[in-house]
C-alpha cells in the first residue's frame, strides 16, 4: 500500500488516465468515421490512436509493480468511450431517416416540410385505427432537432421514430451507394 504515498505512483496513474481517455476518444471518433464511410478522418484518427495507445500499453507495462496505473488504464478507457460518444453527438455526422406517422394532418405535415426544403415522402398506410399518413424524410443529422419542431408545429399528435442512415444500403439484392444503385 505503500504506492499510496508516492507523488510518482499517482502521476504515471494520471497520466496514463489521460492517454487512455485521448486514445479511446479518438478510437470511439473512427470507428463512426469508419461506418460513415470517412476514410481521410478515420486514417488520419487510427494513426493518432495507436500511437497514443502505445504509450498508455507501455507505460502500464513498465509499472505493473504501481496498480494505480491498471486503475488509470481501465479508468481511462470507460471515460474515453463517453467523451468520444459526446463529441460525436456534438459533430451530429451524418444524415438521419426520420418516419412520421400522422393520423390527420400527414399533408399538411408533409407540405410545411417542403416549404422549408426538406424532400419528403408520403406513403399512404393503414394504422390500428384506421388510415394514417406515412411521412420519411431524410435529414442531417445536424438538423433533426429543427425538423421535429417543424412536423410537432403542425400535428403534435403524431408519432415519429428516428434511424441512422447507412453509407450503404441493400434491400431485395439491390446495392445503393451514394445514389447510384445497381441490381445484384
Amino acid at each position: 500500500m505503500e504506492f499510496l504515498y508516492d507523488p510518482q505512483a499517482w502521476m504515471w496513474a494520471g497520466l496514463i488516465f489521460l492517454l487512455r481517455v485521448s486514445d479511446m476518444t479518438l478510437d470511439t471518433l473512427r470507428v463512426l468515421f469508419v461506418m460513415r464511410g470517412r476514410k481521410p478522418f478515420a486514417w488520419i484518427l487510427g494513426f493518432f490512436q495507436a500511437a497514443i495507445f502505445v504509450l498508455a500499453i507501455s507505460s502500464v507495462l513498465s509499472h505493473l509493480d504501481n496498480p494505480l496505473t491498471i486503475i488509470g488504464y481501465a479508468a481511462g478507457f470507460g471515460t474515453g468511450v463517453v467523451v468520444g460518444m459526446m463529441i460525436e453527438e456534438k459533430l451530429a455526422i451524418g444524415h438521419t431517416s426520420l418516419n412520421v406517422v400522422s393520423p390527420r394532418l400527414g399533408n399538411a405535415v408533409a407540405e410545411h416540410l417542403r416549404e422549408q426544403g426538406y424532400a419528403v415522402t408520403e406513403i399512404p398506410a393503414r394504422g390500428k385505427d384506421g388510415m394514417v399518413s406515412l411521412l420519411n424524410v431524410n435529414v442531417l443529422r445536424k438538423n433533426t432537432d429543427t425538423v421535429r419542431k417543424l412536423v410537432n408545429d403542425i400535428d403534435p399528435e403524431l408519432l415519429s421514430q428516428q434511424r441512422m442512415c447507412a453509407r450503404f444500403a441493400e434491400v431485395s439484392g439491390v446495392h445503393e451507394q451514394a445514389g447510384d444503385s445497381q441490381q445484384t
